[in-house]
């Protein structure tokens, strides 16, 4: 029987402190997996400032499985992921953050449902230790505004934690939007899916890398990118302010001629309806803009990231 190739794709920023941690963790995990399995890790180098190349380096001189593609840039995270996925060779692949939050003990698991049939398989988390009660909330508000937002389903409590089919790859490789959520692009695919419930451990070391900043921005491509709700949202929110300008004004016209309010408006109701409707028109234009910002983007059809080293396991050879 033909041994099934198991990638693992690594997106590393600012993680010189992990690296080496990460690495005997995923080795001791996929070596465990059996003869059937073989195996290759892809460790893609987002622009560290730090030494994380260097770590990088030493670590694929060490180990013939490993391959490390370093951009000449930070690109962000969901193109480093898309980097990988590019660049594995594997039957199936697993996306795994290098802070080890995400146990990589779990990838079994995960490669049980592989191969029992399913194409996607999710990465749930049941609890998140180490994490303040603020990040806890606000993850779980995230997700399931996102489920909200997005006109396909997505799976609540999941990250970018998970193993696809060789099929999924090869799908998500042909989309090549710059705003990328990889998590609702793997959703929106419609394979065969399914869930492992894992606890999300503290960070290994360090200081995580997604700021709120960050996360807001994620938040954004994401309800911008799989779903037109936002637009909605305004619309109708505009159409409820009209309706309600409507009825007032309708009031006010009962008043005078019944002589049954104040003989003459004040200048604060005035000020304050037309900064309101000024604040409603500009949101609806942000709105509207971050929308055409993205098509004008897109319409520059640039590639996505460029690699300036490639390091490590050959392409084209399935590792040893």
């Amino acid at each position: 029987m033909e041994r099934k190739l198991l990638s693992i794709i690594v997106p590393v920023y600012k993680s010189e402190d992990i690296l080496t941690e990460t690495h005997r963790r995923l080795s001791a995990t996929l070596c465990a997996l059996g003869p059937e399995i073989d195996h290759e890790m892809v460790f893609v180098n987002d622009g560290s400032p730090d030494g994380s190349l260097e770590v990088l380096r030493t670590i694929a001189a060490s180990d013939p499985h490993v391959r490390v593609l370093s951009l000449s840039r930070n690109f962000g995270h969901q193109i480093a992921i898309t980097a990988g996925l590019d660049a594995v060779r594997g039957d199936a692949a697993v996306i795994i953050d290098d802070d080890l939050q995400d146990p990589p003990e779990a990838i079994a698991a995960m490669v049980e449902k592989w191969l029992e049939g399913y194409q996607v398989v999710h990465g749930v988390r049941s609890e998140r230790n180490g994490e303040t009660i603020f990040k806890r909330w606000s993850a779980a508000a995230f997700y399931r505004v996102m489920q909200w937002l997005s006109d396909t389903p997505l799976p609540l409590d999941s990250g970018d934690f998970r193993l696809i089919d060789r099929l999924v790859i090869d799908a998500l490789v042909q989309m090549r939007e710059e705003s990328r959520y990889v998590r609702g692009m793997v959703a929106w695919t419609g394979f065969r899916h399914c869930e492992i419930t894992y606890v999300r451990e503290a960070r290994f070391a360090g200081t995580g890398n997604y700021t709120m900043r960050r996360l807001i921005r994620l938040a954004v491509d994401g309800a911008l990118s799989f779903s037109v709700r936002p637009l909605q949202i305004t619309t109708q929110f505009g159409l409820f302010v009209t309706f309600a300008a409507m009825i007032w004004g309708v009031w006010l016209v009962f008043e005078r001629l019944f002589g049954i309010g104040p003989s003459a408006p004040g200048w604060t109701s005035a000020i304050v309806a037309v900064l309101f409707m000024g604040g409603v028109q500009l949101v609806s234009v942000g709105v509207l803009g971050a929308y055409l910002g993205r098509v004008f983007n897109e319409t520059k059809r640039r590639p996505l990231y460029f690699v300036a080293e490639d390091i490590g396991a050959a392409r084209g050879d399935r590792t040893a």
